[in-house]
């Protein structure tokens, strides 16, 4: 009976390695280790309905990256002759594949470096084992250089960005990228890049992506857009590429004495009492300010970001925000940096634009008149007219008492 099962097994292996002509590259000890790990449904049971694969694609393999390298290079704890035994404990199939990709380190230092300053490596030490590591965008074992810059089909962003990359694949960067023979147009990694990926609206990458393949940007804007490079500063890429998307102005919290967005370092996002205690402080006469509000015009989600439409569909019309109730003035968020190195967003009422002591705020995209903040206009309008009637009222002061006759005889001197 025993000797029956041994027979069926060596008949499976050898089907097994039949399969994959292009195995034939692999060293020997490659294909020891193929004659039972070829074999389809190969896998470890982990109890509680969980199962390993263990089932490798030999021609995969073979054509890998990796396949000069052999199973070896990154399976050392492997004991040939002991193999398979009786196997170590294994928690979870998605635990071993996350502590197996530390053997990457080994090889590709600079680009684990890279990852480990990434949001996705700030995901994972959050405690979710679901963000993407290693394999997950290069593959286990048919591993492919630059995957990431594969055409649109497999591009292993879509496994977790559905909805963003449903919208990529509308706009005019997807459209182009899916002309055949087309690869120039931008995919994921041109804007995010690979393995340093970044939370989108932190910082100034994505502006500075917009710029880096439209050079001429910046000098176009000027012939028609006043202010041109304020624009380019406070207003998203997307606020007027993606017309169609819905605005909002968001209130960065910034520390005045970095100049840096300000974070939440203890672990967990502020609560509602916490950024009113910050809030309270903004600029507070008398006291030194520990936060200080930036605004920025934005979209409001991630998709709608990508759904950038050809450049003569983009809002040109000044009237579109600079108008009274215009729609991105209705959605106010304050935000601040989560532990996780993503935005995270407080709602706020629209008022707070009108309060006197969001000017500072609102200052870098504020134009009298422009906004329809009506009472910052009247602000600003009485400031103005105070500051110009003090020289003023000071200079007729001035030709008034010049003009008022002098009482006889003064100034001048009398002799007995």
């Amino acid at each position: 009976m025993k000797f029956a099962r041994q027979l069926r097994l060596a008949v499976a292996a050898l089907a097994a390695l039949a399969a994959f002509p292009a195995a034939a590259a692999l060293s020997e000890d490659d294909q020891g280790c193929l004659s039972c790990h070829a074999q389809e449904g190969l896998k470890k049971n982990l109890g509680k309905g969980e199962s390993l694969p263990l089932h490798v694609q030999g021609d995969e393999f073979a054509k890998s990256v990796h396949g000069e390298l052999g199973c070896a290079a990154c399976h050392s704890d492997v004991e040939a002759k002991k193999h398979p035994g009786a196997g170590k404990k294994i928690s979870s199939a998605r635990e071993y594949g996350v502590a197996k990709v530390e053997v990457c380190r080994l090889c590709h230092e600079d680009k684990a470096k890279l990852f480990d300053g990434s949001i996705h490596a700030s995901t994972l030490k959050q405690g979710n084992l679901w963000a993407p590591v290693c394999t997950d965008c290069h593959g286990s074992h048919a591993v492919r250089a630059k995957a990431a810059q594969e055409p649109m089909n497999g591009i292993s962003c879509r496994k977790c960005h559905d909805d963003i990359f449903d919208a990529y694949a509308g706009s005019m960067h997807g459209l182009a990228r899916s002309k055949a023979g087309q690869v120039r147009a931008p995919i994921c990694v041109d804007c995010h890049r690979a393995h340093d990926v970044s939370p989108a609206a932190t910082g100034t990458r994505l502006r500075d992506a917009c710029l880096g393949c439209h050079a001429g940007a910046v000098a176009a804007h000027e012939k028609w857009l006043p202010n041109t490079r304020t624009h380019l500063e406070v207003v998203s890429c997307p606020a007027c590429h993606a017309p169609a998307s819905q605005k909002r102005v968001d209130l960065r919290l910034y520390d005045p004495a970095t100049k840096q967005r300000m974070s939440d370092q203890g672990g967990q996002s502020l609560d509602a009492k916490a950024l009113w205690d910050l809030l309270r402080g903004v600029n507070r006469e008398g006291a030194p300010a520990k936060a200080t509000l930036i605004g920025r015009l934005e979209v409001r989600t991630g998709a709608e970001a990508h759904q950038l439409t050809d450049k003569t569909k983009a809002i040109k019309d000044c009237v579109t925000c600079h108008k009274q109730g215009a729609d991105a003035f209705q959605n106010v968020t304050i935000s601040i940096i989560g532990p996780d190195g993503r935005p995270v967003r407080y709602e706020a009422q629209k008022e707070v634009l009108s309060n006197p002591a969001s000017v500072d705020a609102v200052g870098d995209f504020y134009v009298i008149g422009g906004t329809r903040i009506k009472l910052l206009d009247a602000l600003l309008a009485l400031a103005v007219l105070a500051g110009v009637s003090a020289p003023v009222g000071h200079l007729l002061l001035r030709r008034l008492l010049r003009s008022k006759p002098r009482h006889p005889g003064a100034g001048s001197d009398t002799a007995n």
